[in-house]
């Protein structure tokens, strides 16, 4: 089952802070939680530990599933034995982040863990960590992954490693996670302020776009936000895009847009033809769907369209009036096909994740 999730920093927050968080994040459909015991030493010595299990306790009366991220450092701190995980089953947690990792036969040990817990790995690692674990029989039931998040601004995944190291963990059939981020939230687990994406090129989308650039990827199942607080508003944005049927678009209209071509954007799917052109993204339907409507010429004294352009054919091309087109290459102007949008910004680049034979959505921006 997809979930989506926040993150919670105790360290940085107090209870009630953090309680409405839950509540509210809870009433948007979020299921899963984030946190890191990676911050256990507070300078005014402060319990940690106790505030994370008030936070991990009433996380659980709502029914979120708390994933908690540590390292080799910390069971030794922690005097933790990765044979007998029974310190993390106390503490109430669904599983376990290891953000660095053993060298595989412990990963692989500790997913045959008494208690159910899931052992959770960090995909952002690559190279061939995920096939050494794989050698030594893991229960897969309990093996899933979850790419970093990069507070730190242009170190975050690039497309192609993302793509690369995502794949592993798709070829094995194992539940995956990444992390998107809140323009509204002010704090992680570090003291750096911009952004908690796992890709880069996410740091700046808005976070519907950020939703949907994980779900065109096809590689991750759950979407978590890192940084800590998002406001009610981007809860409900993510939200709607994730539970959405089909990714979504966004699209910037044009002023003089008639009635008939707003219709064909916003009111159905759109279906990617396959015997796909490098000039145009084709969804046909419109045009048998709309073939009595008049779509006169207008919007189209651009000499020129550009990547990215949203265009409904005119009645100067008869046989294919009412068609939409997302123009993928620029090509000179006829005359034949109405302007009448653009792909807003934060969406142009994930044109290239539309596949021939996918379905998508149109919203308007």
């Amino acid at each position: 089952m997809k979930q989506l999730g926040i993150s919670l920093y105790p360290e940085q927050s107090t209870f009630e802070q953090d309680k409405a968080y839950m509540d509210l994040a809870h009433k948007y459909g979020y299921r899963r939680i984030f946190m890191s015991l990676l911050q256990l030493q507070s300078d005014d010595g402060e319990d940690l530990l106790a505030k994370l299990k008030q936070d991990v306790a009433y996380a659980n009366q709502l029914g979120f599933t708390t994933v908690v991220d540590i390292n080799p450092v910390l069971f030794k701190e922690l005097k933790i034995d990765y044979n007998d995980l029974v310190f993390f089953h106390d503490l109430g947690v669904w599983g376990l982040r290891l953000d660095e990792g053993f060298s595989g036969i412990e990963e692989a040990a500790m997913t045959h863990n008494q208690y159910g817990l899931k052992i959770e790995l960090n995909m952002s690692r690559g190279t061939n960590y995920l096939d050494s674990i794989m050698s030594y029989d893991p229960e897969c039931d309990n093996l899933i992954g979850c790419h970093n998040f990069y507070p730190q601004e242009y170190t975050g995944l690039s497309e192609d490693i993302f793509m690369d190291y995502s794949f592993k963990y798709r070829e094995y059939g194992l539940h995956t996670a990444a992390f998107i981020s809140s323009k509204n939230a002010q704090f992680g687990p570090w003291p750096v302020h911009e952004g908690l994406p796992t890709m880069e090129s996410d740091r700046l989308r808005n976070i519907a776009s950020q939703v949907t650039h994980l779900r065109l990827s096809k590689m991750i199942d759950d979407i978590i936000i890192g940084n800590a607080f998002a406001s009610e508003e981007e809860l409900a944005t993510a939200a709607k895009a994730f539970a959405a049927p089909f990714p979504a678009l966004g699209i910037d209209f044009e002023e003089d847009v008639l009635p008939i071509e707003r219709t064909i954007c916003l009111d159905d799917k759109h279906l990617y033809r396959g015997d796909a052109s490098e000039f145009l993204l084709r969804d046909t339907k419109p045009r048998v769907v709309y073939a009595k409507e008049a779509i006169p010429a207008h919007n189209n004294e651009k000499a020129t369209f550009n990547r990215g352009d949203v265009v409904v054919v005119n009645e100067k091309y008869p046989r294919y009036k009412g068609e939409l087109q997302i123009v993928l290459t620029p090509f000179e102007n006829d005359g034949r096909r109405n302007l009448i949008g653009h792909l807003s910004q934060d969406d142009l680049d994930l044109l290239d994740l539309v596949e021939p034979w996918s379905t998508f959505l149109l919203k308007e921006k």
